[in-house]
């Protein structure tokens, strides 16, 4: 007898300039965790939307069947009454609801339209249980942590007695223990019978949890790999993915390191709430032209809030300690005196911080100068025009126009026009914070490859990664950071992960305290 509990057939979707997705065929087996990787903008989110009617039929070509029954679904609703339910990578929670609340949204325990908070409170403990949350349901989630919330994500699609669950990036806002902690999780779910298509960049886990694997590209089914059968690994996936072998993750770079361009000399910061703690304490480091310098460490040993200090002062509070460029000192005030001295802070979070997403892409890469392309006080729409089209070509900003949304666009190519925003601005020096946070290993390659460029060009770049192998990778000298404090500068040639993690825990040095 078939197992077969979905089968998608002869999917296409369009959008006005772009095929999202031609011609894609997906079968899942009852009770397996079935993977989809690809590059970003390769489709895999858009079929999702489409199988959870997020994209309601007629908005679509081909056909679906979820356990024998066709199914034309006109909204996220009816795939949900079906068994369907999928978790987005932006999680749909809202904060200042508790969790009971959270979890019956739009599926409340009620008679005679009076919600019962005791049955629902009573559910609710019940459902934490089965996810291993020993919160109290009346806790708000703004109260919980990251991974917590993950978790009652799950129990709210197992409140909606849930066969088929999607997770989008479920991984990707974690650390490594609730990371594990989750995916221990699915695989519980697993052989309790409910199905899961997992969306995820993270090679090694989909190769640890998945039992089947299918590999989108260009919009194109390109096949469907059997994990145990198959002897798949994380190079076989990243073929598929790429549509050529990637034997190096990291493009070759002979670096030519010049002049000394920034020097920082016993560099404090205080947290910008708590007066009486160091967030940075007594930093000193240095970056030549040319070159490209490693920071390593923890989360919350400072990383971020040193290049966001440095950068004109956009966080910390009695921000101490002397900053040289090119031999001068430099005295900065605020992130517009930074990029005037030639400063450029590409930040972790750039749907956040670093993009406004209804803008266009060509108003997102003049939005830091502005200056070059104003002309009698007004933007000059050619000159903007020029300018985006410039860094879409060099940078490969896969767009339809530079006139689109940002928001339109894969993770990958928003984090290109991140890029192109400061480039545009001239810099001497660039901070990149979690350059490739969420993007795939092509995109990836692509960043590295610019990354080297603008090295080789002259300028020097400070990058922080949480992958170690990144840092390894790319990086010319690496100083390792550990609650604030500067453990060590390590030399290419002498760095290891091994090497690298015993400095960035060196110790457990204590914060000093300030006395008020």
């Amino acid at each position: 007898m078939d197992n077969t509990i979905l089968s998608m057939r002869g999917i296409t979707k369009e959008f006005p300039g772009v095929k999202a997705l031609a011609d894609v065929t997906l079968n899942v087996t009852r009770g397996e965790i079935h993977a989809i990787c690809g590059e970003n903008g390769a489709g895999k989110s858009t079929l999702m939307k489409v199988l959870s009617g997020i994209h309601p039929f007629g908005t679509y070509q081909g056909q679906i069947f979820f356990e024998d029954q066709r199914c034309e679904f006109k909204g996220i609703r009816e795939s949900e009454r079906a068994g369907i339910v999928i978790i987005h990578q932006e999680l749909a929670l809202i904060p200042e609801l508790s969790i009971v609340e959270n979890l019956f949204q739009g599926n409340e325990v009620a008679s005679h339209g009076i919600i019962n908070w005791y049955e629902a409170t009573a559910k609710a403990n019940e459902l934490l249980a089965r996810v291993g949350l020993s919160e109290n349901p009346n806790t708000k989630i703004k109260n919980i942590g990251i991974g917590k919330q993950q978790l009652v994500e799950i129990a709210k699609a197992l409140a909606k007695s849930v066969k088929l669950l999607i997770l989008d990036e479920p991984t990707a806002a974690l650390n490594d223990a609730d990371s594990m902690h989750l995916l221990n999780l699915l695989d519980g779910l697993r052989h309790k019978g409910i199905t899961m298509i997992m969306i995820s960049h993270k090679l090694n886990e989909i190769e640890q949890i998945s039992d089947s694997i299918t590999i989108i590209r260009d919009g194109r089914t390109i096949e469907t790999l059997d994990v145990k059968a198959d002897g798949i690994n994380e190079d076989r996936i990243i073929k598929g993915m790429v549509g050529r072998d990637l034997d190096h993750r990291f493009p070759p770079h002979e670096p030519t390191v010049g002049e000394m361009l920034l020097e920082i000399k016993d560099w404090s910061v205080l947290h910008p709430d708590d007066h009486t703690r160091y967030v940075v304490h007594g930093a000193s480091l240095n970056i030549r032209r040319g070159e490209i310098v490693g920071l390593a460490g923890l989360m919350g040993a400072g990383r971020t809030e040193l290049a966001r200090s440095i950068f004109g002062q956009s966080y910390g509070h009695k921000i101490s300690g002397e900053l040289f460029k090119d031999g001068k000192a430099l005295h900065l005030k605020n992130v517009s005196q930074a990029i005037d001295a030639g400063l450029a802070y590409v930040t972790e979070d750039r749907k956040t911080l670093g993009l406004n997403l209804h803008d266009s892409v060509k108003a997102s890469i003049t939005s830091a100068a502005l200056r070059k392309i104003r002309h009698k006080g007004a933007v000059d729409d050619n000159l903007e025009i020029v300018a985006a089209n410039k860094y879409r070509k060099d940078l490969n900003i896969k767009a339809p126009s530079v006139d689109v949304g940002v928001a339109t666009l894969s993770g990958g190519n928003q984090q290109k026009v991140v890029l192109g925003k400061w480039m545009f601005t001239g810099p001497d020096l660039l901070m990149l914070d979690e350059p490739t946070r969420g993007i795939d290993v092509g995109a990836k390659y692509e960043i590295y490859e610019i990354i080297n460029r603008l090295a080789d060009s002259g300028r020097g770049v400070l990058m922080i990664s949480s992958e170690l192998p990144e840092l390894l990778g790319m990086c010319d000298r690496i100083y390792t950071l550990s609650e604030g404090v500067i453990t060590a500068e390590v030399p290419h040639d002498k760095a290891d992960q091994e090497t690298l993690m015993r400095y960035m825990t060196q110790g457990k040095i204590q914060r000093e305290t300030v006395q008020q």
